[in-house]
């Protein structure tokens, strides 16, 4: 049987470059090769598009130089005739290696996961791994997330969101407001992105400024959400299209004081069970909630959605969805 020719496409312009560099290996070292013939293909930083050689080592390398036989290209989003193209006449690129059957997208963040790849591909009819568009834009963007997750009745935390002029300077009522609205402690987020990039707790009025001073770094929109004290961190994976399955649920228990990058990509030290130490009836509320919350995007191929699960009433709130969850050796 012809193998299915793959283009894994990785790093990219995000905070999350380096999880997306872990992601990729994990996802390249996984695909069968009596299956697929893998095709990696690297972004840059800064944006350049690198084929050929092994892109994936220059990326972690930072890239000081391009290795051998490694390419600089661009993407040609024609439906008539996509796939790469070259920018150097050398070193000189293997015809084969320009075009591919599927993009595996494993980027993280904005400028991958959060639709705008999903459009190039989309304009040059080539088929992609995960969610479209609408979904992929949805799911990294919290504040349409949650608003999307609101009208479809699902259970969410409190929460404002933000933009750079309520920040700059920042309204000396504000820290007064959120205290009325949401309670200290409390979590600022960028609105646009992943991994825990940018992510604060607050635990008092005075931490604050500098919380969303932090968050607004990353993104003109910024959420401030109310604290699930004491909640259990439940994540349930979803795949399939129209008809989505639900996975088992697995719990976090962070070290720290809660989930952050250190804990997800450096430490390696939170404890992971899985399934998760529910009750039947618990699991049952997950699953569905995990299915609907995919649903409510229209999300596509998989999905990861995360919870907070009270240990005494196992009430169930959900916390976010993401459409390309980590691959990394440590990731759910």
């Amino acid at each position: 049987m012809e193998r299915l020719r793959v283009a894994v496409l990785f790093g990219g312009r995000s905070g999350e470059h380096e999880v997306s560099l872990m992601s990729a290996q994990s996802v390249i070292a996984a695909l069968d090769p009596d299956r697929y013939e893998v095709i990696p293909v690297g972004i840059a930083k800064d944006g350049r598009w690198l084929v050929g050689g092994d892109p994936l080592a220059a990326l972690k390398e930072g890239l000081r130089q391009l290795p051998p036989n490694t390419v600089p290209t661009t993407f040609a989003p024609d439906p008539s005739s996509p796939g790469l193209i070259p920018l150097s006449p050398e070193p000189e690129l293997d015809s084969e290696r320009q075009h591919f059957d599927i993009v595996f997208p494993v980027l993280h963040g904005p400028y991958g996961e959060d639709g705008t790849v999903q459009g190039l591909l989309e304009l040059a009819n080539v088929p992609y791994v995960g969610s479209g568009v609408a979904a992929s834009a949805a799911g990294m963007d919290k504040a349409l997330m949650k608003g999307l997750f609101k009208g479809a009745g699902l259970p969410i935390l409190d929460y404002m969101v933000l933009k750079s002029p309520d920040l700059s300077p920042m309204r000396s009522e504000l820290a007064e407001e959120i205290g009325e609205k949401l309670g200290y402690p409390c979590f600022v987020k960028p609105a646009n992105l992943g991994s825990s990039v940018g992510v604060n707790k607050v635990e008092s009025p005075e931490e604050l400024s500098q919380a969303l001073k932090e968050a607004a770094r990353y993104d003109r929109k910024v959420i401030v959400e109310k604290a699930a004290e004491g909640y259990r961190e439940i994540e349930c994976s979803v795949l399939g299209n129209d008809d989505p399955i639900a996975s088992v649920p697995g719990e976090i228990r962070p070290k720290g004081g809660f989930y952050d990058y250190r804990a997800k990509y450096i430490d390696n030290t939170s404890e992971l069970i899985i399934p998760a130490q529910l009750s039947s009836e618990a699991v049952k509320r997950v699953q569905e909630l995990a299915i609907q919350a995919f649903l409510a995007i229209d999300g596509a191929g998989l999905a990861r959605v995360d919870f907070f699960v009270h240990p005494d009433t196992e009430e169930v709130v959900i916390n976010e969805i993401n459409t390309m969850p980590g691959f990394t050796p440590i990731s759910m």
